[in-house]
Order: structure tokens, then sequence, then C-alpha cells
């Protein structure tokens, strides 16, 4: 059965990592578009395919447009009802929008689709870099059911775990929680770690012991070793973790809870985007728990 051709809106650490799979796996990847022209032009050329300068050249030459963007806002502006937009000539095409945007601009991204004559489906990625590379993703989709099983072949090429969780904004509601539990437990280590190091304890035994204990968690083995030894490479920045915490925060207003652990996370990660190291991982949150550390003194490896 021949692939889809597939277009990817969105170049970055994930978006360039996803295609480069994809590529490997046989599909053949016709189009790149990223608002940074340089970091569009070196995956197209690696991967042979076409630079794009507008977006209704990544619907021509694809079927399958896959979007990796940063917030609410570049979706509405990549999917905009007139002016330079995905939506252009798009009867027959399929998006499937990968970032982390709140529930609603999912149901209305799937809206405008729909009225354009094409399909748009949500796929929310609890992974990061490495696996977005390996095809291990962790994927949870939300849309049209016949629009999930059109583009499951090329998913399940994409990842190690699978889910279809309902309609367009379901799933999206599903990782803001994801994402919201998980920057919890990672204020929390870094502040247990904090706590540790300011107390005079020996941080490595503390990290084991934590490993066997009701301390455990997933980010102590992603995370605790880095904000030991302030190497805070990207895989998922501040900045996103505060936008992401942002919007479960807002969620939970809706329905009518406060939720004050997530709350204070998202007031954590802020800080460090108005200190200016929102750029740094998430792990980067341990800046703000250790004495003497930056923001106020001392270098952070990148």
């Amino acid at each position: 059965m021949e692939k889809q051709r597939i277009g990817i809106v969105g170049a970055g650490r994930m978006g360039a990592n996803i295609a480069r799979r994809l590529h490997e796996v046989g599909y053949p990847v016709a189009a790149v578009y990223d608002v940074n022209a340089d970091v569009a032009r070196a995956i197209a050329t690696e991967l042979g395919a076409a630079i794009c300068t507008t977006l209704p050249e990544v619907t021509k030459k694809s079927d399958v447009i896959i979007t990796v963007v940063t917030d609410d806002a570049a979706m509405d502006r990549i999917f905009s009802s007139q002016g330079d937009s995905l939506l252009k000539d798009a009867r027959g095409k399929i998006f499937v929008n990968c970032a982390t945007v709140t529930p609603g601009i999912h149901v209305e991204v799937q809206r405008r689709a729909e009225a354009a004559g094409a399909s748009s489906l949500e796929a929310c990625m609890a992974s990061s870099i490495p696996q977005a590379r390996s095809g291990t993703l962790y994927l949870m989709c939300g849309g049209r059911r016949a629009t999930f099983d059109a583009v499951e072949p090329m998913l399940r090429q994409m990842s190690k775990s699978l889910r279809y969780i309902g309609d367009a904004g379901e799933a999206a509601k599903v990782k803001a929680l994801v994402n919201m539990v998980m920057n919890i437990n990672t204020a929390g280590l870094a502040e247990g770690l904090g706590l540790g190091e300011a107390l005079g304890l020996d941080l490595t035994v503390l990290r084991e012991v934590f490993s066997q204990t009701g301390a455990n968690s997933r980010v102590l083995e992603t995370d605790g070793e880095d904000m030991q030894n302030r190497e805070h490479e990207v895989y998922f920045s501040a900045a996103h973790a505060a936008k992401d915490s942002g919007i479960a925060v807002a969620l939970a207003h809706d329905a009518g809870l406060q939720l004050p652990l997530a709350e204070a996370t998202e007031g954590q990660y802020l800080r460090m985007v108005r200190a200016g190291i929102g750029e740094l991982d998430k792990s980067g949150i341990a800046e703000l728990t250790f004495k003497d550390r930056a923001p106020r003194t001392g270098p952070i490896m990148r």
C-alpha cells in the first residue's frame, strides 16, 4: 500500500525527529515549514523534502500534515480562515496536530478543517525527543474515529503506545493532566533535593533512597541527577511546563475546582520564565530551590 506523503509544520526538536523517524520507516516526507527558515532548511535538506515558505505549499505537496507548534495562537494562525493558511485548497487532506494546546483549539481546528473539506486529529505526545526519534512516543488521540483509522498505520510507526481517547479535545484534556502531575512531581523533587542539600545530605544517597520508597517517581529517574549536577539540557522546557500547567489550572477553574499544588507549580515555572531561565529544561526548577543557585548566583549547564 502506497504510504501517505507527509508534511511537517514546526520543525523544532520534536517535529524534526518525527520527520526523521517517518522517513526512516519509508514515509515520504514531502514538505517542511517552520517560522525559522534555517530550521526548515536543515531538516528538509537532510530528508530531501521541499522547503516551503508558505503554509498552502505544505498542504499542496502532502497527504497528511503533522503540526508541532508552540501554543493556541500559533494553531489559530496556521489554521486561519484566510491568508497564509494550511486550509487553502485542503479538501481531502488530513491534519495531525501534536502540540500541547487547549482542548478548545483542537475542537475549533476540527470545525475549520471540516468546513474546508479536510480532517483533523489531535495526537498528543507524552514523551520527549529521544522517543520522537526512535518511534516510541506515547500518543493520545482525539477526533473523528474515521480520521484516526486513516492515519493509524503512520501513528503506530511513531509510537510504542497508541490510544484513541475520543472526540476532539478529549485527548488534550488527558494530556493537560499528564503534564500537570508531571510538573508537580518535578517541583516536589526539586524541593526534596534542595532541602537535602541544605541539610548536608549526600544527594546521590538521597536519590537512591527516594527510588526505593514512596518518594519514587518517573521524574526522579529522568531529572534527579540533572538537578543535582545542574545539567539542564532541554528536553521539555520550563516555559512549556508553565504553559501546560496553566492549561490544566484553567481547566480546573472552568470545572469549579481549586488545585493549589498545580497553581503553585505553575507559579514556580513562571518565576523561571521571568528570571530569564525559561528555556532551561523543566529540571531547572531546582535552580529556584537549592541554596545559592541562579537566578541569584552561579553557572547553569545548559
